[in-house]
């Protein structure tokens, strides 16, 4: 037999487990580097860049299109990370909440 009652209590602590999550994400911080460490991107877990580091001698007129490949470079590769991350903490969270249905894709969940 169905039991609506068990079945609504489960999604009420699905949401509540997904908003604790959601929540840790903004104390998430992801360091990357492009460049042997000359530029430094830092984002949170909410994908949002919060620092950005450079090193001295990339303040040359003449390097700007270099200096614009290094950024793009770390700031990519600290999101991407930061992406893994954030998918780390949602799946930790919810974890055995959902039942394995194979071919079921909640990757636009953060799962």
């Amino acid at each position: 037999m169905f039991d609506m009652f068990g079945m609504m209590n489960k999604v009420k602590e699905m949401q509540a487990k997904m908003k604790e999550a959601q929540e840790n994400l903004k104390h998430i911080r992801v360091s990357a580097e492009a460049g042997a460490g000359m530029v430094k991107a830092t984002v949170s877990g909410e994908r949002k860049l919060l620092k950005l580091e450079f090193d001295e001698s990339l303040m040359n007129p003449n390097d700007k299109e270099m200096l614009a490949d290094l950024v793009v470079a770390a700031v990519n590769k600290a999101m991407d990370e930061a992406n893994d991350r954030a998918r780390e903490e949602m799946k930790k969270h919810t974890e055995g909440m959902l039942p394995n249905i194979p071919g079921l894709d909640l990757s636009n969940f953060g799962l």
